[in-house]
């Protein structure tokens, strides 16, 4: 389509790997359903608003192989900034470059849930974990081969997955493994770090991306036994800039043939505020709103809007402020006083703190995704509706005290 054509043409293109995040796009356009937004968890959407470059530094490592850094990378994002999706975008990405993906979630029993995967996804290379070696392969289909029966092989779970390593490098074709929801306190989690730390020395071709929210990303990379992961390329989900979530909604709804109207298309900007899954949640919510008319009604728009508001709410915010410390409502609802940004020595003297005591709050507010910083010492909420929502919550709790 003429919109895909000129998106195309402005993208990067890897020198190495001759790929481009548009070409995944164009794969999600030709299976989007009537609505082209997916506000629900874990789906991926047409366009990946605002990762172009981390896509294609990825896309551009499973083509580099051994020795591209990116192979081990950690992302961080607060509760509806695509991390789930994200992954999932990843792990067809490097499917379609001719690697296994193993999705899961770090859990107990994420060990026996990655093999499974891994054995279940490659049908293409492995017959089951009876321990058979590929005898032939028809190149290209990837689908015809024989076996040659051998004595299945027991042990331990890097045993086995060392034994399933050598069957897939016989083929040049690695294993991609992406885990979500990192949690340091997942002893599994540690376990499959430690191995994965020996699949790197050993040369064995496995990537691992892993993506969590910032506090348990933080304390998985403090942890001294798997202290090396602190050597692994790490990136921040966070807000996306406006000029590519205004593209990003004007393209997805030009490929689901309807549009917005540029004052409609400024207020669904506004209200998504560089949020990934705000983006989802006001394209669906506008879209179901509009019934059959090409162009969005500017009303239809708004109670989109609304809808998805109240959405991000129920899904999003209850959760993030149920979360939050007494110390943590105390630092916010100074900032709320300020209407813009908010400085960190006028936020401690009204806690009525040290600035070295109100730091701590800071950092645990930035690793959870709800403020940031732009400017060191100056601070803003992050996270859309968010303000306003506080601000409700903390005159109900004025009034019930």
């Amino acid at each position: 389509m003429q919109s895909q054509k000129k998106f195309a043409k402005a993208a990067k293109v890897c020198k190495t790997c001759k790929n481009t995040a548009v070409q995944v796009w164009q794969r999600r356009f030709a299976v989007a359903q009537s609505n082209p937004f997916t506000p629900t968890f874990g789906i991926v959407p047409p366009i990946m608003a605002g990762r172009e470059e981390l896509v294609e530094e990825l896309s551009c490592a499973f083509a580099n192989g051994l020795g591209d850094p990116n192979l081990c990378t950690i992302l961080a994002g607060a509760r509806g900034t695509g991390k789930t999706a994200f992954l999932s975008f990843i792990a067809d990405e490097a499917s379609s470059q001719g690697w296994i993906a193993a999705k899961t979630t770090a859990a107990e029993g994420m060990l026996e849930d990655i093999l499974q995967q891994a054995t279940w996804n490659a049908q293409s290379f492995l017959d089951n974990m009876g321990g058979r070696k590929l005898k032939g392969l028809t190149v290209g289909q990837l689908v015809g081969f024989e076996w040659e029966n051998e004595r299945p092989v027991a042990g331990n779970w890097r045993t086995q997955m060392n034994r399933l390593l050598e069957q897939l490098d016989e083929y040049d074709i690695g294993l991609l493994i992406t885990v979500d929801e990192v949690k340091v306190s997942v002893d599994e989690m540690k376990q499959l770090a430690r191995i994965y730390q020996h699949f790197v020395t050993e040369g064995r071709k496995v990537a691992l991306l892993m993506a969590g929210l910032p506090h348990n990303v933080s304390q998985l990379l403090r942890d001294d036994d798997i202290s090396f992961l602190r050597r692994s390329r790490k990136h921040h989900l966070g807000r996306i800039p406006d000029f590519e979530i205004r593209e990003a909604l004007r393209l997805t709804l030009q490929e689901g043939e309807k549009s917005m109207g540029p004052e409609s298309l400024d207020e669904a900007v506004a209200a998504i505020d560089g949020f990934p899954y705000m983006m989802q949640l006001v394209g669906y919510c506008a879209w179901s709103e509009g019934g059959a008319e090409e162009e969005l009604a500017p009303d239809a728009v708004r109670r989109g809007i609304a809808r998805a508001r109240k959405e991000m709410i129920d899904g999003v915010l209850e959760y993030t402020y149920l979360e939050l410390s007494q110390g943590d409502k105390r630092f916010l609802g100074a900032m709320l006083q300020d209407e813009g940004e908010s400085s960190l020595a006028v936020i401690a003297e009204r806690m009525g703190v040290r600035s070295n005591y109100a730091s701590q709050y800071k950092k645990r507010l930035l690793e959870q995704g709800i403020i940031g910083e732009r400017v060191r010492g100056y601070l803003r909420f992050d996270m859309p509706v968010f303000r306003e929502y506080l601000a409700e919550r903390l005159q109900e709790e004025d009034e019930l005290a």
